[in-house]
């Protein structure tokens, strides 16, 4: 029988512990962790198609299915310093949309002007045939203040509501008892 002393024993085992590592394969971690990744990021490519595909971005719905919404995080900013018969506007297109089930065109106001100097704001909306159809709003405020106008209100009026080119929000010299300002519009919608 063998006696081995402490040293040796522990020499014994650092020696077939070590050789065995050095000597024997480890499996391939990195290649199966390629592997992997691989498989990971076909499997969220494959899903994102099929989302795509499913949920087309462009056929969702809007924010609400009563509304459309048309402004984005920032207000429209119309900047004004007019002279005689001049007007500063800001033109919002659409591309043609289909307003026939709207009701209501919706948005915020407000002026920097002083309360008695608000300048009038006309809107503005045109169809792919040429017609115009204008309502003034005569009382944007220093305040954030909501309108909601019924496109019956759109005079001349426009005979058809299926092609709708632009929204112009538009400040006019003569219709403005001080000529220089900002008029800020946000939240700009149709409703149904």
């Amino acid at each position: 029988m063998l006696i081995m002393e402490k040293k040796d024993i522990y020499e014994h085992l650092a020696e077939i512990y070590l050789d065995a590592s050095a000597t024997k394969k480890k499996p391939c971690a990195r290649g199966f962790k390629n592997a992997a990744g691989w498989i990971l990021a076909g499997a969220f490519l494959l899903g994102g198609v099929i989302f795509v595909v499913v949920f087309p971005p462009h056929l969702r719905p809007p924010v609400s299915e009563n509304a459309l919404l048309l402004s984005s995080n920032n207000p429209v900013k119309i900047a004004y310093n007019l002279s005689a018969g001049s007007k500063e506007l800001s033109e919002l297109s659409l591309n043609g949309v289909n307003l026939r089930a709207y009701k209501s065109l919706v948005f915020t106001a407000r002026s920097d002007a002083p309360a008695a100097s608000m300048p009038a704001i006309a809107v503005e909306i045109l169809n792919k045939t040429g017609e115009k159809g204008l309502v003034y709003i005569r009382d944007a405020g220093r305040k954030w203040r909501q309108y909601e106008i019924p496109l019956s209100d759109f005079k001349p009026g426009l005979s058809d509501w299926s092609r709708i080119e632009s929204l112009t929000f538009i400040v006019e010299e003569w219709n403005a008892p001080i000529k220089k300002g900002v008029v800020y519009i946000d939240n700009i919608r149709f409703l149904r």
